[in-house]
């Protein structure tokens, strides 16, 4: 089962990956990753695209370095552990592209579709967390953590896109996604994202 959290910025994404599993360790086989990231090759995308902000990218050579390590990603780690039947959990996958680089940074929506079909061998995740909250809180959030990364340093206008964008793909796909209101305690979505899953795995053939 390949299950994916996704959301704006400072909505406790990992926060709850590593809550979820620990509650599933010992009963499931889990592999836990996260984009970009999660190999060597992936790793150093992260380091272009996200971490050095000095670093001029442009949309489409942003979108693409994910999708470079996207396809790393699921070609090394999510197929293969999907296939020796563990349960993935992903801090975001291709929905915060279709968010970030096309809903906030306008580019083609259609496009992003078919380049990320290209590089995921059209794998989709089996569920979506989408835990949402306004940017302004989210942002403070992530402020608290210390300095702000490439994405966390755009405008408020652009995190607003993003959140109408991530609401937008959730109501698409209604079979997929699951929205969450981020505002909550963590040990509050915890309990909620812990059930809908254990339910998902016991009516999952």
């Amino acid at each position: 089962m390949f299950i994916t959290f996704e959301g704006p910025e400072g909505g406790g994404k990992s926060t709850q990956i590593k809550m979820l599993s620990q509650a599933l360790e010992g009963q499931y086989s889990l592999t836990l990753t996260r984009e970009p990231g999660g190999t060597t090759t992936g790793n150093k995308i992260r380091q272009i695209v996200l971490e050095d902000v000095s670093l001029d990218i442009e949309p489409l050579t942003e979108f693409l370095l994910y999708s470079a390590s996207r396809s790393q990603l699921v070609r090394e780690v999510i197929r293969p552990a999907l296939q020796q039947g563990d349960i993935v959990l992903c801090d975001r996958y291709f929905d915060s592209s279709l968010a970030y680089q096309g809903f906030g940074r306008g580019l083609d929506l259609r496009f992003l579709q078919d380049v990320t079909w290209e590089a995921t061998g059209g794998l989709r995740p089996h569920l979506t967390f989408l835990l949402d909250l306004q940017p302004e809180i989210g942002l403070e959030r992530a402020a608290a953590r210390g300095q702000f990364d490439r994405l966390e340093q755009a405008d408020l206008q652009f995190h607003e896109r993003v959140r109408e964008g991530f609401l937008n793909l959730a109501t698409a796909e209604p079979e997929r996604f699951y929205v969450l209101d981020a505002t909550r305690t963590p040990e509050e979505l915890h309990a909620e994202i812990l059930h809908v899953v254990q339910s998902t795995l016991v009516f999952r053939p």
